[in-house]
Parts: C-alpha cells; sequence; structure tokens
C-alpha cells in the first residue's frame, strides 16, 4: 500500500475508493496552495477556493461507482468522460467523472484538475 493522502480517510470504508482517491489526490496535494477540507459529504481540493471535490455516490445511491470526482472550471470541456456538466453559477461549470478503477485516474483528468487549480489560484 502507498502512503496516505490527505483526505483519504473519508474513504476508510472502501479500500477501493480509497485507492482510487489517493492516486487522484496525490499529484494534486503537492500543487503550490493546495488545501484539502474533508466534510461529511465530500473531500475539497483547494486554492484560494474550491477547485475539485472527491466523494462517494454510495453514502447517497445505490451505486456500484467508488468515487466520483467534480472538477471546477470556469468554461465548459467536452469529454464523453464526464457523467454529467453542471453549471451551478455564471462563472463555474462543474464536471463530474465517476472513476470505478485506479486507472480511470489517468493524465487527462489530472490535467483537467491541475487547470482548475490554476484558474482557483
Amino acid at each position: 500500500m502507498s502512503e496516505p493522502v490527505e483526505g483519504e480517510q473519508f474513504f476508510a470504508h472502501d479500500e477501493k475508493a480509497r485507492a482510487i482517491y489517493r492516486a487522484f489526490a496525490r499529484p494534486l496535494v503537492r500543487l503550490d496552495g493546495v488545501s484539502v477540507r474533508v466534510s461529511k459529504s465530500q473531500v475539497a481540493l483547494r486554492a484560494r477556493r474550491g477547485f475539485a471535490y472527491a466523494w462517494a455516490p454510495k453514502q447517497y445511491l445505490a451505486s456500484g461507482v467508488p468515487v466520483v470526482v467534480s472538477i471546477a472550471l470556469p468554461h465548459r470541456l467536452e469529454s464523453e468522460r464526464f457523467k454529467e456538466i453542471a453549471h451551478p453559477t455564471t462563472a463555474t461549470w462543474m464536471h463530474h467523472v465517476e472513476l470505478r478503477l485506479v486507472k480511470d485516474v489517468d493524465r487527462e483528468l489530472i490535467g483537467w484538475a491541475k487547470q482548475a487549480w490554476q484558474h482557483a489560484r
């Protein structure tokens, strides 16, 4: 098992979800100014504001998806990987990605999260 990453205690109930979160968060928590906030419903990765959120659908739904990552950007991205794209405020587009396996955390996903980090700084 690899070293723990801040926030992974949120996924303590599910080893698979914890491993997926760890793969997603590890490269992001090392970025300048990133902090992690754990709440009852999610783990938020923040710079000046939140830019990426990880949560467990099983908390709310009958779901076989271990982790959903939501990435906040000031513009809409297009990809078949997004389960849903929401526009909750005029300045924010939320891109929701279902992660079923550690290998779903790839360069593309981390790249989107790093774009969001840039905008959140």
